[in-house]
């Protein structure tokens, strides 16, 4: 591809374009999220169900390693999910694969309700590792497609507030210890998406590439709450065919050899990498182990249900700062106090020392494992939970940006795998603070990863960002 024709592709003229109401994108956005509470249902399914699944009394006796690999093998769903969604999107429309991921969602939990082996449980958490993986990229593609300038970080976090609630809804049920009621209310999510997705307008750039102007006129003024959308249906159908002409000349190999792109891929690939190193799933997964094990004294169940509460809340607030105090700045106040968190954490757990009973000077430190959980929980879901989804959205060019989110994407179930299988492993081989320790060094190095290579994207449009990727000498001086 040409160097000119990649510029020209990349360059745009938002000044000129005037803003439409919030509210339609707002509902659109709101509706498309809506998948993301059955990804949340799905993620948070083991907690409770394993404690009902391995009880003395259970009708369906699942061993330890079972159970491992019942949590386990959503993510590889979850992968197999999200490395074709992009290029299936681009082909048949955000909107029908989106609402298509219903069906798998649907049987996976058809599946979890009326299960008479573990079989039958492997294969229901693995189609909806599939749904999973996929939703993950086709939500924030459909968000930065229909969103504005200035409310496109917000929009783009709205995918992992959704994630957070159907999460907290499953650690609320666990108290119930219902595994009937648990499968019924997860079944009932993806339907709930279904009847609010149907009515919401495609993407306007998808039905321009599909030739169907008309379409794509009432959709971009359905989503603005004007009539008069002309000004930037035009910069959206330039943005369009420039496109095309692109595509024509691409080739994978040039995909990964245009320095835009690669400056693209590694930030998001960096970003989706670190979202996980930071521990977040193991510390979620395992909350009430390590409660357990720091003597809290909370029951089982509670936990889980403390640890989904703030982090739904602090989700909620960061949704709102995102397209205020920026992308950057949200995460590297995310990643070093997450950092901080974890030192701490494993400070305690060194005090404590290695056995059953907690030591003497550990104590009066009682509250320090749940005060560190919390404040990590919050400044996790300020930054770094909801933020690496948006970017995902912006980064990448039209042309490469279903193949890129797919295997960004990808990656980071691939490490959200390998984190969750190691970190029992870990704690046993090396104990809990020298873990917690290691992640914390890891915070570190994703806040440097973040001052000196992650650009800034607030208020930008799509074009602009891809200028700035294309027109910098080096990714350090154009993330800057």
């Amino acid at each position: 591809m040409d160097r000119g024709e990649t510029r020209k592709m990349l360059e745009g003229h938002p000044g000129n374009i005037p803003e439409g109401k919030k509210l339609p994108q707002f509902m659109a956005a709101g509706a498309a999220t809506l998948i993301a509470l059955s990804g949340g249902c799905s993620l948070a399914w083991t907690s409770p169900a394993l404690l009902i699944l391995q009880a003395k009394d259970s009708w369906l006796p699942v061993s330890t390693e079972e159970g491992s690999l019942v949590g386990s093998i959503l993510a590889l769903g979850a992968i197999a999910g999200a490395l074709p969604a992009g290029s299936i999107a681009e082909k048949f429309g955000r909107k029908p694969v989106l609402l298509s991921l219903s069906v798998p969602f649907i049987l996976s939990f058809l599946l979890i309700a009326f299960a008479n082996s573990v079989g039958m449980l492997y294969a229901a958490r693995f189609i909806a590792g599939v749904a999973t993986g996929a939703s993950c990229v086709l939500a924030p593609m459909y968000i930065s497609e229909i969103a504005e300038n200035s409310v496109r970080g917000t929009l783009g976090s709205f995918f992992q507030l959704l994630i957070t609630i159907g999460i907290f809804i499953v650690y609320c049920l666990g108290i119930a210890a219902n595994y009937d009621v648990l499968s019924w209310v997860c079944f009932a999510m993806p339907i709930v998406f279904l009847a609010a997705f149907v009515w919401m307008p495609e993407a306007p750039k998808y039905l321009l590439s599909a030739g169907k102007r008309t379409e794509a006129e009432k959709s971009l003024s359905r989503l603005r709450g004007m009539d008069d959308v002309s000004a930037e249906l035009s910069e959206i159908q330039r943005a369009v065919d420039e496109e095309a002409n692109a595509k024509e000349n691409t080739s994978i190999k040039d995909l990964f050899s245009s320095k835009t792109t690669l400056k693209a891929l590694l930030i998001c690939l960096g970003i989706m990498v670190f979202q996980q190193l930071s521990g977040v799933n193991a510390v979620i997964f395992y909350t009430g182990d390590i409660f357990k094990d720091a003597g809290s004294g909370l029951p089982t169940a509670i936990s889980p249900v403390i640890v989904g509460a703030v982090q739904t809340v602090a989700t909620g607030v960061a949704a709102a700062l995102v397209d205020r105090a920026g992308r950057r700045i949200l995460l590297l106040l995310s990643s070093s106090m997450m950092a901080v968190c974890l030192a701490a954490l494993g400070a305690y757990f060194n005090i404590r020392g290695p056995g059953e009973e907690p030591s003497e000077a550990s104590k009066s430190l009682g509250w320090l494992p749940l005060v560190s959980l919390t404040v990590f929980i919050i400044v996790f879901s300020l930054g770094f939970g909801p933020i690496p989804w948006a970017l995902t959205g912006e980064l990448f060019a039209p042309n490469v940006k279903g193949i890129a989110s797919g295997v960004a994407v990808g990656i980071n179930w691939t490490m959200a795998f390998v984190v969750t299988k190691i970190f029992p492993t870990l704690r046993t081989s090396i104990g809990s603070d020298y873990t917690f320790w290691m992640f914390a060094l890891l915070n570190v190095a994703s806040v440097t990863f973040v001052l000196f290579l992650v650009l800034e994207t607030k208020g930008k449009s799509l074009q602009q960002i891809q200028k700035e990727l294309e027109t910098s000498g080096t990714a350090i001086k154009c993330c800057c």
